[in-house]
């Protein structure tokens, strides 16, 4: 059996499918184009499929990952554009790595977050930024299905700064102030999302901006403590890619007469 794990995006008006909504147009895709896929036992067989840290609804993301497993050895660049040509633009896989390690979904320590705030100025964001880095707990609240929760947002933020400005995309308004803030946040129980980032700032320093704030995640990966930067989850298989040999050259080496 061999694993394949992909990093894929949600873009543009994809970004309000739902978790669920991606499962079945991925499933979809892999039998468009004619992946040998493992299949689970029981009397409801399911493509073996692991998916790891999805983002919320209506959140965009350049770094999403899931990993499957096949019956057949397949070229991972390969299988990498047939996917991406069977799924709908805005769900683009991006990259695919033959999985040579365990443990992806332990590698997925944090978030690294874009948050574009159209219709608020980027020096009251700078005062909203400083008066949260400032506080030593930031109570939120979050209706769940068992009630409305309080819980302190800050201990999950390991940095947050306001950035310049880029390009404007284009279904937002450029003649109006957009403040633009980089969000890193440590993946804890309870999770700390974006949104509730949002609501500490509201609670310490009273910034609503006047429309719905653009998310995206950037990056997500394991968190380095140390230089307080997020690490790519794939490169330690492209590592021992680069050192081992394939599993299906090693075992033709093994049985090759002498």
């Amino acid at each position: 059996m061999q694993r394949i794990r992909l990093r894929y995006t949600k873009r543009g008006r994809l970004r309000f499918t739902s978790h669920r909504d991606f499962q079945r147009a991925f499933e979809r895709a892999l039998r468009r184009a004619e992946v040998p896929m493992a299949y689970s036992a029981g009397f409801t067989p399911h493509p073996k499929v692991s998916y790891a840290n999805a983002a919320p609804t209506g959140t965009g993301s350049e770094a999403e990952y899931l990993e499957i497993a096949l019956t057949e050895a397949r070229d991972p660049e390969r299988l990498r554009v047939l996917l991406d040509e069977s799924l709908p633009a805005g769900l683009d896989v991006l990259e695919a790595v033959e999985a040579r390690t365990s443990g992806l979904a332990d590698r997925l320590t944090a978030s690294v977050w874009e948050l574009r705030l159209d219709g608020v100025d980027p020096a009251e964001a700078e005062r909203a930024v400083a008066a949260f880095n400032a506080a030593e707990s930031v109570e939120v609240q979050r209706l769940t299905k068992n009630g409305m929760r309080t819980f302190d947002a800050r201990p999950a933020v390991a940095s947050l700064e306001r950035v310049e400005a880029h390009s404007s995309p284009a279904d937002r308004p450029s003649d109006q102030p957009c403040a633009i803030l980089r969000l890193v946040v440590r993946h804890v129980t309870p999770a700390v999302r974006p949104d509730d980032v949002l609501s500490g700032l509201r609670a310490v320093a009273d910034l609503a901006p006047p429309v719905p704030a653009a998310v995206t995640r950037l990056a997500q990966g394991l968190f380095d403590e140390e230089t307080g930067t997020v690490t790519d989850p794939l490169a330690p298989d492209r590592e021992a890619a680069a050192t081992e040999p394939h599993p299906a050259a090693a075992t033709a080496a093994a049985t090759a007469p002498a």
